[in-house]
């Protein structure tokens, strides 16, 4: 607004004052309001205890069982090769295949080794000719010296005719053998059951063919039911092994079939079974371990040699032991802990030492009693010395009563 003479607008005094009363009533409101707003947050009720799962241990008789790592081999393995060299004709297997003992796998040309046999069975005839005219020279003198017709010595010389007559048909005979077994020998069969591999040599092929090992190698068969599975035993195992056999806490593997479970690549529990049936008479003195054997039933043949696995042998006398499930151990650094509830609901943590699995459990060897109270789900929400609302299950998932 303008005054009467147009001079610079002007504010009256009460319009000036009255909004600055309510400002400074607004401040005072607001701060009244604020500190009333700040009084129950201070007063919060506390969050109550967290949920846990606790379980008491399990108490049973368990075994320890070691564990190694193995491969395996067949029992029995041939490398086939021939005994009588020649070109190849056919191979009758499949690649890969089983066999069965005697199975025909390859054929070498038997035709050199007939016609020989002709010949020696000629030469045999011949033999047994003369033998027989031997023979009757013989009888003739042993007539005519009774007359004097002729001299002893012819007579004697006539018995060495024969003789040598019989040596010359029995070294005939040998050779017609000889020349039969080679035909023989060009039919080259499986000398064991097992699983075959692949045929080094094609028909058309020249072969070498020997007693001596320097033959050309045709093909390999291994057996496979059952199957060979070679381990080595550390010293320290191996002693532990000694003590307890001498306490009479465990038989020795070297006198009795203690029993082994395997497992293959990949498997997370033993699928076969078998025994110990051989230790080594010396550990290796470049690695210090004990060579050693089991003997597994391989029943689908789904294990071939060269594999690995994992051999578990028993390793203790029977013994008491208290176990958990293995998610309530908690690593602290280097020590093992598990979250103990005390009788006033706090946690404590409660250093332990460690035994294998057993049955999905836990073998807790040092750190607990049978009456502890061990977190088994919700360690997580678990601290130290702070109160937990603890909830007892039923059983420790795994394990058995």
């Amino acid at each position: 607004m303008t005054g009467p003479d147009g001079s610079e607008p002007f504010v009256k005094k009460h319009d000036f004052v009255q909004p600055r009363h309510y400002a400074i009533a607004s401040l005072l409101t607001a701060a009244f309001v604020l500190a009333g707003c700040g009084q129950p947050a201070s007063q919060a009720a506390a969050p109550p205890p967290p949920p846990v799962t606790v379980a008491q241990p399990v108490k049973r008789t368990v075994t320890d069982w070691d564990e190694f790592t193995g491969r395996f081999e067949a029992v029995e393995e041939v490398q086939v090769r021939p005994r009588v060299g020649g070109f190849v004709n056919s191979v009758e297997f499949q690649d890969g295949a089983i066999v069965r003992q005697g199975d025909l796998l390859y054929v070498i040309d038997p035709r050199p080794f007939e016609a020989v046999a002709e010949q020696a069975d000629g030469q045999l005839s011949d033999a047994r000719a003369k033998v027989e005219l031997a023979k009757r020279e013989l009888d003739r003198g042993l007539n005519l010296v009774q007359t004097s017709a002729v001299s002893e010595q012819v007579v004697d010389q006539r018995r060495q005719a024969l003789q040598a007559a019989h040596a010359a048909a029995t070294q005939a005979e040998g050779a017609l053998k000889a020349a039969k077994l080679n035909i023989e020998f060009t039919h080259v069969t499986a000398p064991l059951t097992g699983r075959v591999s692949r045929h080094l040599v094609s028909p058309g092929n020249l072969v070498q063919g020997s007693d001596s090992g320097t033959s050309t190698l045709l093909t390999s068969i291994v057996t496979l039911d059952p199957i060979y599975i070679y381990f080595d035993m550390d010293e320290a195992t191996f002693i532990k092994y000694s003590k307890l056999w001498f306490e009479g806490r465990r038989p020795s593997s070297r006198d009795t079939a203690n029993p082994v479970q395997v497992s293959l690549a990949g498997e997370t529990k033993p699928s076969h079974e078998g025994t110990i049936n051989f230790l080594d008479n010396r550990l290796d003195v470049s690695t210090g371990t004990l060579r050693s054997r089991a003997v597994i039933k391989n029943t689908d043949l789904s294990i071939l040699p060269g594999q690995f696995g994992r051999v578990r042998l028993i390793g203790s006398a029977p013994y008491e032991a208290l176990l958990i499930p293995d998610v309530a151990v908690a690593t602290d650094q280097s020590r093992k802990i598990v979250f103990v509830v005390k009788p006033d609901d706090t946690v404590e943590a409660r250093p332990v030492v460690l035994g294998p699995l057993d049955d999905g459990l836990r073998v807790i060897r040092e750190g607990l009693k049978a009456d502890d109270r061990v977190i088994v789900n919700g360690i997580q929400r678990a601290r130290v010395g702070a109160k937990v609302a603890p909830q007892t299950a039923q059983a420790p998932a795994g394990g058995k009563s």
